[in-house]
């Protein structure tokens, strides 16, 4: 009895995790190809506020250091 009990479990066991895999891959997919990642599309970095702005501060340098002449 004791070595039905061993065979009964291992055998549950091996069923548990052949079935969490064909779960886990999904239906109609081979189980040697991975599964391709989502790829987000690709922008360009932009900043976040006009102080982020390399350009933009750039260019309040040259205001505050040379200021329009008033006439």
């Amino acid at each position: 009895m004791g070595k039905f009990l061993v065979v009964v479990l291992v055998f549950a066991a091996v069923t548990y995790l052949v079935t969490r895999a064909l779960q886990e891959r999904g239906p109609g997919q081979r189980p040697s190809l991975p599964r391709p990642k989502p790829k987000r599309p690709s922008t360009p970095p932009r900043p976040a506020a006009p102080d982020d702005d390399e350009e933009f501060l750039r260019d309040l340098d040259r205001k505050r250091l040379n200021p329009p002449d008033e006439s």
